[in-house]
């Protein structure tokens, strides 16, 4: 394999090791990882990386969540539903690439194989949720698109001193938020962490004694293992211009996953969480060309405990400041549902996150229910959420990791 003139060296002895690349002990075996500076791997002089199909989802996403706020789109019901179950061959967008794509976005919300192969229960309750945003969307907000919004009645609402105008239901609850923010958990995040990142993944059927053995998949560059690594680094970084360094345009590339990373990237508490992901991300990938499965898992642990970090922190950002905002003297009803809209989609995907150390997310389905259920269960769901209700959820969040409440709420 041709890897980037800069490359890091990086010597594992059992376990993973960063410094010399001498053993004290000549017996055992040490293992080389040339580490590129960017994500670039090639065989034979030609590029193994793949993960077009994470790019097109992402692309189809962005479509989907626009026509969400496209109040005249003719039948617009039927016309996103197609969009978000799309089909080959079939003229669902105005891009001709993506009405060509085998791809669609539905058919990988909540559909990883380590949290729903065996639970279609929850996989088929959860894509009902989006169908049902979909739903509420065309059928109760889009009819009231020119009616200003109060507790119980669908609507718009202007924040305050002119600014933007926000469409709720009528619990006050912006739905295209709900649907785009629930993508990050329910197909970003799931499929990254839950699936391509998966020990059952990588290693499944002959995939391990295939990559020891350099043997490629079928007309392709790469080994299989390599392509699901690629495949689970495209669902961050498959909408960067430049796809093997993107942490240059980290948060401005996508709506999604790649947006919060950058988000929480510019937040000082957190600075450097960008970094970790992108190079835990390379050197796993550099651990497969080397064949080494411990730095491929650990980085892997690594990635899993970063990215669901980051939907968490997000979760009580928005929840702290749609509580700031109820608790100004004239409340500004249009800036605190934004917020909390935005802080309930991240609250729907903690149930995708994944601990680094096991196959358990974070919460639970039950959990995440809970908290919702805590935020919208009031008689006019936001309209009469209190500040003590977001704290109380904020709390319960913040605890499962190693941050505070205040340091997620800057």
């Amino acid at each position: 394999m041709k890897i980037n003139n800069l490359v890091k060296l990086i010597c594992v002895s059992g376990a993973f090791v960063l410094g010399s690349c001498s053993s004290d002990d000549d017996s055992t075996p040490v293992v080389t990882i040339e580490e590129p500076t960017n994500y670039v791997f090639e065989r034979d002089g030609e590029t193994t990386v793949s993960f077009g199909g994470q790019t097109t989802r992402i692309a189809m996403a962005e479509i989907i969540v626009k026509k969400l706020k496209e109040s005249t789109l003719a039948n617009a019901e039927a016309a996103i539903d197609a969009m978000f179950d799309h089909k080959e061959g079939v003229n669902d967008f105005e891009d001709t690439d993506l009405n060509a794509s085998s791809k669609s976005v539905r058919s990988k919300t909540a559909a990883s194989r380590d949290f729903f192969s065996d639970n279609a229960t929850d996989a088929a309750a959860i894509k009902t949720d989006f169908d049902s945003w979909i739903e509420g969307q065309v059928d109760e907000v889009f009819p009231n698109w020119g009616t200003e919004a109060v507790a119980g009645t669908a609507g718009y609402i202007q924040e305050a001193g002119g600014g933007s105008t926000r469409y709720v239901n009528a619990n006050g609850l912006e739905l295209n938020q709900a649907f785009a923010k629930g993508l990050i958990g329910a197909l970003m995040t799931d499929q990254a962490l839950n699936n391509y990142l998966s020990g059952d993944v990588l290693d499944e059927a002959s995939n391990k004694t295939d990559n020891d053995n350099g043997t490629v998949a079928e007309g392709k560059n790469y080994t299989t293992m390599e392509h699901k690594w690629d495949e689970a680094y495209g669902y961050v970084y498959g909408a960067s211009a430049d796809k093997t360094k993107p942490n240059a345009t980290i948060g401005e590339d996508d709506s999604f996953l790649n947006k919060y990373v950058g988000r929480v990237e510019g937040d000082t508490d957190f600075a450097g969480i960008a970094a970790d992901i992108f190079n835990a991300f390379k050197l796993g990938r550099a651990a497969i060309v080397a064949k080494d499965y411990t730095v491929r898992d650990a980085q892997a642990a690594i990635i899993r405990e970063k990215i669901s970090k980051v939907i968490a922190i997000r979760a009580v950002y928005y929840l702290q400041q749609g509580k700031k905002a109820l608790e100004e003297g004239t409340v500004d009803y249009a800036s605190a549902f934004h917020d909390l809209s935005e802080g309930y989609g991240f609250i729907y995907s903690l149930q995708f996150t994944r601990k680094s150390d096991s196959k358990a997310s974070y919460f639970t389905k039950a959990e995440v229910d809970g908290f919702i259920n805590k935020l919208m269960g009031g008689t006019n769901g936001l309209w009469t959420v209190t500040p003590a209700t977001l704290e109380e959820i904020s709390n319960d969040i913040a605890a499962k990791f190693d941050f505070t409440v205040a340091q997620a709420a800057n």
